[in-house]
């Protein structure tokens, strides 16, 4: 309440902040101050954490646990001796933490917030839609799928994405959805999970 200091803003951001956490139980597992630290981060930015949005995420983390010094903390058994895993490896003492993780749709908030933009598109491409796309100049051909019930069941292959400053400035990209897959399998701990 002292951060946001209007009390209706601050209503909002608790009953928000307390939905996000009834509805996943392994947020209920983090800390509350990295709870806290992650979602006043969202509101700073003025994005919801709804889930139903996708704006930003509130993102369980099991992170092992260190001394003051810095060191990595193991358990142990009433002896001292540091306990091993069935894989015979040691077993890590963790903390449940949760990270701010903006979501494509929290990207495209602040973008639009900018005034800068004249185009702003992120679509997916289904099966059968895709003719050709060419890197080099940036360029898309598809025949989207007319009927949306049909294009919402049909499997995607792929994501394009674009947008276009008021100054003309243009940049497009067209990954396949194995392109895609592979990059969250390499820069996302969550994906990967």
């Amino acid at each position: 309440k002292n951060t946001l200091q209007d009390p209706e803003r601050a209503k909002r951001f608790i009953a928000s902040i307390s939905s996000a956490v009834a509805v996943n139980p392994q947020l209920q597992d983090c800390t509350a101050s990295s709870i806290l630290a992650g979602a006043l981060l969202g509101e700073s930015l003025n994005l919801s954490p709804s889930p139903q949005l996708g704006q930003y995420y509130l993102v369980p983390y099991k992170n092992q646990c260190k001394d003051k010094d810095g060191n990595k903390l193991w358990a142990v058994d009433d002896k001292g001796n540091k306990l091993k895993d069935a894989n015979n490896r040691w077993i890590p003492i963790t903390e449940s933490v949760a990270t701010f993780t903006i979501g494509y749709r929290g990207l495209i908030q602040l973008a639009l917030r900018t005034g800068q933009y004249k185009k702003l598109n992120v679509i997916e491409i289904k099966e059968g839609e895709l003719k050709h796309f060419d890197p080099l100049n940036e360029e898309i051909e598809c025949l989207l799928i007319d009927d949306f019930e049909k294009r919402e069941a049909a499997p995607t292959v792929g994501y394009y994405c674009m947008f276009e400053y008021l100054n003309g400035f243009r940049k497009a990209i067209y990954w396949s959805k194995e392109k895609m897959l592979s990059h969250a399998d390499k820069y996302s701990p969550a994906f990967k999970a």
